[in-house]
């Protein structure tokens, strides 16, 4: 039976792609983050097309887009809003005028770059849709996603993320540099557009977003691929039971969010390929993404320059399936 809302989340996908070349695997990621109603941390050098991903799927979505470019000197209310007294037939009254945050999609651009009390602004909107201003709560879209991008390399003024906000991001993509052919046709691409060549985009309803989520909350889980979900999940806390590698490299392993975060994104692996149950393969092609961010790694494995992918690497080959 045709499924025309896997069809035109594919169509998407495509588009995205040709829009922003030789990043597929960051296209996939970013989808499975928008199917699961979760948020993204992007990670990766200038002029990796982070920002470009988002603007295009903004596009072809027709969604809302609010940028917020993360700064020493930006205020919580930046990012929020804020109470400001308006005039009203000579009657002056408070009323809420909305930040940036209430949009469809958030593009937090280099969060690390301001300090903590307003990264923590973004915390209620992360977790709850919902953002509180002066006692009132109000409620964000019903699509709604933040998308932020910080550069792996450039520490100077920068405030690191903390645990509890980065816990909050459900997935973290790390996006390389493209290859030979690929910036080949990067290149020829930017001049297209350059001369007003720009490639029409097909529009995709946002209601096949929301049916998708509906499908995937639904999707049944056989009890084998829960269990394997949850072993990956406790070898991070156990490190010492399955090598003596990982019990060198892990200080600190994910919480529970970790093991609710791959069962979501596995259940939307799955339903990107056409089915309506999980493999261990679905778990495999998420668990990085899900877990990079939430371990936090031993001063040996930092020394040794030891990447959390690596870490990851052995835990799929040290967990079994099943």
């Amino acid at each position: 039976m045709p499924n025309e809302h896997l069809d035109a989340v594919q169509s998407m996908m495509q588009q995205m792609s040709q829009s922003v070349i030789g990043q597929e695997e960051v296209v996939r990621t970013l989808t499975i983050a928008l199917l699961c109603n979760g948020n993204v941390l992007l990670e990766g050098l200038p002029g990796t097309a982070k920002t470009r991903s988002i603007k295009t799927l903004a596009k072809v979505l027709q969604a809302g887009l609010g940028r917020i470019q993360f700064t020493p000197d930006l205020l919580p209310s930046d990012v929020t809003g804020s109470e400001i007294y308006r005039d009203n037939q000579g009657h002056s009254e408070l009323t809420f005028q909305e930040g940036p945050i209430f949009n469809e999609l958030v593009l937090a651009d280099e969060i690390n770059r301001a300090p903590a009390k307003v990264q923590s602004a973004l915390l209620e909107a992360m977790e709850e849709r919902q953002v509180t201003v002066a006692g009132k709560t109000y409620t964000l879209p019903e699509l709604f996603m933040v998308l932020a991008t910080q550069n792996p390399i450039e520490q100077e003024g920068t405030y690191p993320l903390p645990e509890a906000q980065m816990d909050r991001f459900l997935m973290k993509i790390s996006v390389d540099y493209p290859d030979t052919d690929a910036e080949l046709q990067i290149v020829r691409l930017l001049q297209a557009e350059e001369g007003d060549e720009q490639a029409a985009l097909t529009m995709i309803p946002q209601s096949h977003i929301l049916a998708a989520r509906q499908a995937i909350a639904q999707m049944q889980v056989a009890p084998a691929a829960e269990h394997y979900i949850v072993d990956l999940v406790m070898a991070t806390r156990i490190p010492e039971k399955y090598s003596d590698n990982l019990a060198k490299w892990i200080d600190t392993g994910a919480s529970p969010r970790g093991s609710i975060s791959l069962h979501r994104a596995s259940r939307a692996s799955a339903w990107l390929s056409g089915r309506d149950h999980v493999l261990p393969e679905d778990v495999k092609a998420v668990v990085h993404a899900i877990l990079r961010h939430r371990m936090i790694l031993s001063y040996d494995a930092l020394a040794d320059k030891i990447a959390p992918d690596t870490v990851i690497d052995e835990l799929v080959a040290q967990v079994a399936v099943g």
